[in-house]
């Protein structure tokens, strides 16, 4: 484990299953990081774990349940965060909220509500610039602290039904390069990972069940490796981002996708050969 300044905390949204809660893992256990956690509560055995490994490494944990994806709830995590850390102390912030509306936008009988995609867009992508403010605007960020969003491959490919995803996940890349050209000169680095399909929990919810197993399986051959990537080899990578070596990256979309997306055509082309 490397050592860790002891006012050094990561912030994670959505840390309490799939890739947020390895996220949160590794970057105590081997980015010596303190973790302040935010989750719905939907995944309390998952939030459980987490916060078992992470004072295993010997690293502090605090958990809080609420909905991170409003406005509201950034400022009022913002306000526990600093009561529990205090100022300058985030190091690393990940934004890992998966909860979307999906549905088609305009044919069938129930299209995606205009509330449906206001919320969508707020958990997904507006609540990472409200964290934002609240951690610059709060004095939280650290000398050299950074911003993570995650993103898909949803901006590349169009899967029906997932407009909203792909709309937001857009918005999100635009967002990162905005902030990182305003943070970028205060020493604070702001960035995206685009990583492959990986079969989380929250994935499983999003889709109908056959529809799931199908996008697997097309994931799965669509990848020269051959297999879909995991949790942990996400949050192994993030937790390099967290590291010097990684200094120079800001309001980039990073390719963690294994070359996913590229090999769809020769899927279509070779299928079964």
């Amino acid at each position: 484990m490397t050592p860790a300044d002891p006012r050094r905390w990561a912030v994670v949204l959505g840390a309490s299953s799939g890739v947020g809660a390895a996220i949160a893992r590794d970057l105590a256990v081997e980015g010596g990081y303190d973790v302040f956690a935010v989750h719905r509560g939907n995944w309390p055995d998952g939030a459980a774990e987490v916060e078992a490994a992470v004072t295993a490494a010997g690293r502090r944990c605090v958990f809080w349940t609420a909905d991170a994806g409003s406005a509201e709830a950034a400022a009022e995590g913002v306000a526990r965060l600093r009561a529990v850390a205090g100022a300058q102390s985030v190091g690393f912030f990940v934004h890992s909220l998966a909860s979307a509306c999906v549905g088609r936008l305009a044919i069938g009988e129930d299209p995606l509500h205009p509330r449906q995609l206001t919320r969508t867009f707020d958990r997904m992508a507006h609540s990472f610039v409200y964290w934002a403010q609240g951690l610059h605007q709060g004095g939280l960020l650290a000398p050299g602290g950074r911003l993570l969003g995650l993103s898909n491959l949803m901006t590349d490919e169009v899967v029906r039904g997932a407009a909203a995803i792909a709309a937001t996940k857009a918005a999100l890349e635009m967002y990162v390069r905005h902030l990182a050209l305003e943070l970028g000169p205060l020493g604070h680095r702001v960035n995206l990972l685009k990583f492959g399909f990986v079969p989380t929990a929250a994935a499983q919810r999003t889709f109908p069940a056959e529809a799931f197993e199908r996008l697997q399986t097309v994931m799965q051959r669509g990848t020269p490796a051959g297999r879909l990537c995991t949790p942990d080899e996400v949050a192994r990578f993030v937790t390099f981002l967290a590291s010097p070596g990684a200094e120079w990256f800001n309001g980039a979309t990073i390719d963690f996708t294994g070359a996913e997306s590229q090999s769809f055509f020769d899927q279509l082309v070779y299928a079964g050969r």
